[in-house]
This record gives C-alpha cells, sequence and structure tokens, in this order.
C-alpha cells in the first residue's frame, strides 16, 4: 500500500473535487461527479459549482437548475445540497427514511402528525399540479389559508418532510430563489436503483469525487449505518486504489494521481473557495488541509456556519468575505498566520475572477 503525506492528500483532494484542473464543461457534470454539494448558502453553492466547470459562471449554474437537470432538496444528512435531478430519487430512498424517522421527537414538539403531513403534501400537490412552481413563501402562505399553521418552524418541518418523502423539490430559480416543484414532473428521467446496487454507487462516486478519503469520512458524508457503510465499499473497492496516509488508510480514483501530476502547478496555487464548499465539509478528518489549532477560525463559535476560505498549495491558511457593493465591491482577507508575500499579492487577482455573479 502507497504512503502518502498529508500535503499530498490536500492537492489530490484538489484535484478529485475539480478545483484544481481544467474542470467539467458543464454545472451537471460537476454536480453529477461530485454527487452532492451542500446548498444552504445559495449564492455559494453556485459559485462552488461555477469553480469547478471550464470557465464556469452562477449563470451557467442556474442555467442547470432552470432545465431541470440540477435540482436542490434534503437527500441526505437532512440538510440542503443540489444534486444532479436523475439521482434525488434514489439518493431519497436510499438515505431519506432514517433521518425522517429520527425527526419524530421534532413533529411532536411542532404539534405536527401524520395526518398534518399528509394535508400538507394534498394541498402541495393541488397547488402545484401542471407544471406549476412556486415561492417558498407562497406555498407556506397557501397552507396557512387552508388552516394548516405554519408558524413556529412548522412550515419550514413540513416543506423539510415532503422533500425528504420524494414529493417536492427545489428547481428553478426566480429572481435568485429557486422554486418549489413537484418531484414526479420536473424531474423527467429518474433512476431508480436496487439498495446494494445504490450503496455501491454512492461509495464509488464518493470517493472518485472525495479522495483520498477514510471510510470514516464516507460514514460521516452519507450518515449510513455501519452495515450500510461495508456494503458501499465491498461494491466499491474493486474501483477504487488504497493508500496509506499516517497509518490509515484511504481509497481514491485510480486515475487522480495522474490527474494531479498534470495540474500540480495549478493545484499549489491560491484558490478562494465559499463557506460550505465540499473542500472542508466533505470529510470527517479535515487535517490534511486545515491544522487543527485554526479549525474554530472557520466556524466561530461551532455554530455551524461556514466562512468562506483561502487556499494555499492545499492548506487553507485564512479566510476572506466581500467589503463594498455593486462595481465597488472588493476583498478583505484575514490570514490564520500571516500571508506569504505572494499569496498576498494573488488574493485580489483570484477575487476579481471568482463566478461570484
Amino acid at each position: 500500500m502507497t504512503a502518502l503525506t498529508m500535503p499530498e492528500v490536500a492537492l489530490l483532494r484538489l484535484t478529485a473535487q475539480l478545483i484544481a484542473g481544467p474542470g467539467m464543461v458543464t454545472a451537471t457534470g460537476a454536480v453529477r461527479w461530485l454527487t452532492a454539494l451542500q446548498a444552504q448558502d445559495h449564492r455559494g453553492v453556485l459559485t462552488s459549482v461555477a469553480l469547478r466547470m471550464r470557465s464556469g459562471t452562477r449563470e451557467g449554474v442556474e442555467a442547470a437548475l432552470n432545465a431541470g437537470e440540477v435540482v436542490k432538496s434534503w437527500p441526505m444528512r437532512g440538510t440542503l445540497h443540489l444534486v444532479a435531478a436523475e439521482d434525488l430519487p434514489w439518493m431519497l430512498d436510499l438515505m431519506a427514511p432514517r433521518v425522517v424517522a429520527q425527526a419524530t421527537r421534532r413533529r411532536a414538539e411542532l404539534g405536527l402528525d401524520l395526518a398534518a403531513i399528509e394535508q400538507a403534501r394534498e394541498l402541495a400537490g393541488q397547488a402545484l399540479t401542471g407544471g406549476r412552481r412556486m415561492r417558498r413563501r407562497e406555498l407556506l402562505a397557501g397552507w396557512d389559508e387552508a388552516g394548516l399553521a405554519t408558524t413556529g418552524q412548522r412550515g419550514y418541518h413540513m416543506l423539510w418532510h415532503l422533500a425528504q418523502t420524494g414529493t417536492l423539490c427545489f428547481g428553478p430559480v426566480r429572481d435568485g430563489e429557486q422554486l418549489v416543484v413537484l418531484v414526479d414532473e420536473w424531474i423527467t428521467r429518474p433512476r431508480r436503483l436496487k439498495r446494494e446496487e445504490a450503496l455501491g454507487e454512492l461509495a464509488r462516486r464518493y470517493f472518485h469525487g472525495h479522495g483520498p478519503a477514510t471510510v470514516k469520512d464516507f460514514a460521516r458524508w452519507t450518515n449510513l449505518v455501519a452495515a450500510d457503510v461495508r456494503t458501499g465499499l465491498a461494491l466499491a473497492r474493486p474501483e477504487l486504489v488504497h493508500v496509506e496516509v499516517d497509518g490509515v488508510e484511504h481509497l481514491m480514483d485510480p486515475q487522480t494521481p495522474d490527474l494531479l501530476d498534470r495540474c500540480r502547478e495549478h493545484a499549489r496555487g491560491v484558490f478562494l473557495l465559499p463557506g460550505f464548499d465540499e473542500y472542508v465539509l466533505g470529510y470527517a478528518d479535515r487535517r490534511a488541509a486545515l491544522a487543527t489549532e485554526f479549525a474554530a477560525r472557520i466556524v466561530p463559535g461551532g455554530n455551524g456556519v461556514f466562512r468562506p476560505t483561502i487556499v494555499s498549495d492545499g492548506q487553507i491558511i485564512g479566510t476572506w468575505r466581500h467589503i463594498g457593493r455593486g462595481a465597488q465591491r472588493t476583498v478583505t482577507a484575514t490570514p490564520f498566520t500571516s500571508f506569504r508575500d505572494g499569496v498576498a499579492v494573488a488574493i485580489p487577482q483570484v477575487y476579481a475572477d471568482l463566478p461570484w455573479d
């Protein structure tokens, strides 16, 4: 088993994740390769996808949403993600039932029972059937008007439950907001996989798009039970290579090392990533790219809100944010320690090319 250093793992991950290298031609291809990208920050995830494309733009990603090629939902961990539209049904079948079952207590706290959930489902179907689409607040207003109260997080939970159980998802964009649509109408070519096939598919695609990564990384990313993790890995292993990092097995796509060799200079450069990017969120163990002593700097107070990060030579070395608006907008960067001269010079240049608008 080949042994790798942590810094080499970081560069390989940048390459596997399409941040380094030429990237995909289309937004759909980039999303499909990563399988799922965390998406509670709408503008941020559009930028994350665009960064993984050749000459990518936010408009190009929105075009994929408007074409029904990419959708947003809660396919795993009870968290919003962008996924390729055809993947959503089998991902929900595989991972959502456990999350929904774990929400029983939360439903009770909100005063929701299954009868109320089914009433919400029926009302949503009536409102959206025939290719109609609605803003989230419009859907919740319709529930309120029908006597189904949405106050106190009830509306959010009903929407979440109907998405988790395959009725609703977020599809096309209007004025920067994704609209709610019916899954059965919007996703015209859904993939349906048997359970073992889905487990193998998920494991193979995770390690191809995120590797080198560990079994614990995969388990945390999917929130699968241990038995399902073992099944998925057993099916995927023949298509993966195994390397050792500090005595721990990591798995990855066999092509990733060659891809890195072809773009190593690019991989060692400077990147500005949005908050919630998969380069951070895709792993349980982030030490390859993020020194433990700085981990709290990207999610202050452990509040779950991840700041945009600065990457140099594969390492996360600081955070950044916008200042100003419109044509006057620029970047301010905060290092964990200090920036080397070359990094400090590169940051505004990289920011100017960032596909944020």
